[in-house]
């Protein structure tokens, strides 16, 4: 668990880049960082291929390496070399020449990358957690204790929230800060109101906020027509009659003309 922008990527987990750890979480730190090093800890050597190894292939792109060429060995992995520019991180590429890295089913990677393997990260404060509870959102892991309104920093364990620009907001700020208001009736959609979008604009998914402009007819759920950021529900209210009176209006103007007039 490295802070962002503390160490170099390649450093493995170490305890003094992980403050405000509870102990258990330290315990669990310790034990995970032994294990690492234990296990996938090596670093890679720069050196030229020695004749026995002239003509074998790059462990990463396997392209030809000759005797006395710039190369690099790595002792977790046996006895293969890599082109400098090779060997890196398979996640970030970062470069690994003369640095720590760590091997995983034959791949190396940086202390970030590997350890993330194994553990997530928090959104919040880019540690790695190691307890088993954690909260999920959006794909993204957070602390306990981390899990917070992006704004007044109220705990939103257990509670309601929406998630913004891909954090979590408590539904107050939301309503008073981000809230858009309803195309129809101007009052901002909250957290707790159900919304209706066409082409980019919103509206309370009510019947008397989503509805056709002219005849008032709900359209959650129905096909429809929009005109200037209005809604309608038939290309006759969109023009400005209401599809039932026109049709009534044609039958008249019909029989009216078919009817004699007075004079004849």
């Amino acid at each position: 668990a490295v802070l962002a922008g503390c160490c170099p990527p390649c450093c493995p987990v170490q305890e003094r880049y992980c403050p405000g750890l509870a102990e258990e979480e330290k315990r669990l730190l310790r034990a995970f960082s032994a294990r690492r090093r234990r296990e996938a800890l090596g670093q890679g050597l720069a050196c030229p291929v020695p004749g026995p190894h002239h003509g074998c292939p790059c462990r990463k792109c396997g392209r030809r390496l000759n005797k006395g060429d710039p190369g690099v060995s790595a002792s977790r992995l046996g006895d293969q070399f890599w082109h400098p520019s090779c060997f890196s991180c398979h996640f970030c590429h970062q470069p690994l020449v003369d640095l720590i890295y760590f091997q995983q089913d034959g791949k190396i990677y940086c202390g970030r990358h590997h350890a993330e393997l194994f553990r997530p990260r928090c959104a919040s404060c880019d540690q790695l957690i190691f307890m088993e509870e954690c909260i999920e959102a959006e794909g993204r892991r957070w602390h306990l204790e981390h899990f917070c309104c992006l704004e007044c920093d109220a705990p939103l364990r257990g509670q309601r929230y929406v998630m913004r620009s891909g954090r979590p907001c408590c539904c107050g700020c939301f309503d008073s800060l981000f809230a858009e208001p309803c195309q129809a009736c101007g009052d901002p959609i909250g957290a707790d109101s159900e919304e209706a979008t066409h082409q980019g604009l919103r509206w309370h998914a009510r019947a008397a906020c989503f509805c056709c402009s002219l005849c008032r007819k709900p359209l959650r759920g129905q096909p429809l027509t929009a005109r200037r950021g209005r809604l309608f529900c038939s290309e006759a209210c969109s023009l400005g009659r209401d599809s039932a009176s026109s049709t009534a209006s044609d039958s008249s103007d019909s029989a009216f003309a078919s009817a004699p007039s007075p004079d004849s």
